[in-house]
């Protein structure tokens, strides 16, 4: 054992006896299953993974952590597609346990835990007949999805996930138990809404909830055989250009996962969700003239919020291999439309996906400057999730994500959204301008700068202090 290896098994031994959660090190059964994230790419070795208990260890593993001059992960659903919850020769605050969720249904507002999965809120709030934006795959860990943004159903209704946090209660670099809300260090809200994880470890989220019919839900999948993609395509970008704030859809090209019994050929699905209790008709009629205008090779209809919101976890498996690029457009005219059906077409592997999501609405007016989200003003959003089972496709499938990513960059409005980022092979010090931008970024740094100047929190799209 060598002294960096003695030190540490040294420093861990110290920290299991202050500590009310669980520390699993090399020499523990479950160390193998406690070290992986969800991406099997992100193969790390961490001296200790820690399972807090609550807020007070948080602090203490920060705190030692800095003491010993380990690096530190933050782990909340370990689903991030670049693997940050994980790292080498370090420790890993593993938020799992603090997963309660609580919901005042009278004041609409909802509290979770640091390490809950959307499935958890979703569950909570169901039999209210409330919703909390969240993303698209309920095993996502809510922390990661809201301090990068948060995408999914309920955006053109509500905005994003961030849009709707109304405070967090935070543990600093320093050790220091914060609330961020509008009325206790603004700033630091602000940061948190789409500035990622550089800031300190969030415990709790408060939300605000929304009415939404969770048994009485007005979703369906309208899904193309090849033949079919362009027409519906065409007929698609027609339909979004005057739409409701209400109706929610994701365009997707993909190769159905072998567990759904689909066939090897990729499809193309429409998902589409209608947000409105009050006015359910509307709704289906719009629904009813997008299956006018494309007339799908199946219709999958489903009117439970909770299973809708799960319908896409046999993509996000864990244990898969993933690398993911994206980027905002605004057209969908025949060269940008010729370039996603040439690329589409050219997946021959289950799990890969093209996911087109049309923006706009309540994300659209809420003003720039008022989160750091990269921008408002895209009419869609295109995210490329490469997602395999072996090692050996690696460079394969991951240049291929990069070539198609490459190929959409003239068609791009700029920014790029954290959670659809997969991880480079090096660091690339411009990344968190090619993000945010010159005058976000200059806001974000400076925010760092005052709660993390030492970059503790570095294991993230990293903003640096400077």
């Amino acid at each position: 054992m060598d002294d960096r290896s003695s030190a540490a098994g040294t420093a861990v031994g110290d920290l299991r006896r202050r500590l009310r959660g669980t520390v699993v090190t090399a020499d523990d059964d479950g160390y193998e299953d406690a070290r992986r994230v969800w991406n099997g790419m992100i193969d790390k070795f961490p001296v200790a993974v820690v399972r807090v208990a609550d807020e007070d260890d948080v602090v203490t593993v920060v705190g030692h952590a800095r003491e010993h001059g380990l690096p530190l992960a933050v782990r909340g659903g370990g689903h991030g597609v670049a693997g940050y919850g994980t790292v080498d020769d370090g420790v890993v605050i593993d938020l799992g346990a603090l997963h309660a969720v609580q919901v005042n249904a009278q004041e609409r507002v909802v509290r979770v835990g640091g390490g809950a999965n959307l499935g958890d809120v979703d569950r909570a709030t169901a039999p209210y007949d409330l919703a909390v934006p969240l993303g698209v795959v309920s095993k996502t860990g809510v922390g990661g999805l809201t301090l990068g943004g948060g995408v999914g159903w309920l955006t053109r209704s509500h905005g994003l996930t961030a849009d709707n946090m109304l405070a967090a209660e935070v543990v600093t670099a320093a050790g220091e138990r914060l609330r961020a809300s509008e009325t206790e260090n603004p700033e630091l809200l602000w940061g948190l809404r789409g500035g990622g994880g550089n800031f300190g470890v969030v415990t709790s989220f408060t939300f605000r909830a929304h009415p939404l019919p969770t048994q009485e839900l007005c979703a369906v999948n309208l899904i193309y055989a090849e033949p079919g993609w362009r027409p519906a395509l065409d007929a698609w970008e027609r339909w979004t250009r005057d739409l409701p704030d209400a109706m929610q859809s994701i365009l997707t090209f993909i190769v159905p996962p072998p567990e759904l019994e689909a066939g090897d050929d990729p499809l193309l699905i429409i998902a589409c969700a209608w947000a409105d209790p009050a006015d359910r008709d509307t709704g289906e009629r719009l629904l009813g003239t997008l299956r006018r205008a494309a007339p799908p090779d199946l219709v999958e209809e489903e009117t439970d919020w909770v299973a809708w919101q799960s319908a896409f976890d046999l993509l996000g498996a864990r244990g898969r291999r993933g690398y993911w690029k994206n980027t905002s457009f605004d057209r969908l005219d025949d060269e940008v439309t010729d370039l996603l059906l040439r690329r589409a077409a050219e997946q021959r592997w289950p799990g890969t996906g093209v996911d087109i999501h049309h923006m706009g609405g309540a994300f659209a007016r809420v003003p720039e400057d008022a989160t750091p989200f990269p921008t408002r003003s895209a009419r869609f959003w295109l995210n490329l999730y490469g997602v395999w089972a072996g090692a050996e496709d690696d460079d394969r499938l991951t240049a291929w994500v990069r070539a198609f990513a490459g190929d959409m960059q003239r068609f791009s409005t700029g920014g790029l959204y954290v959670n659809f980022m997969g991880r480079e092979t090096t660091a690339d010090p411009a990344e968190a301008r090619r993000i945010y931008g010159t005058e976000k970024l200059t806001r974000l740094v400076s925010l760092k700068r005052r709660y993390d100047p030492d970059n503790v929190f570095r294991l993230n799209h990293n903003i640096a202090p400077g």
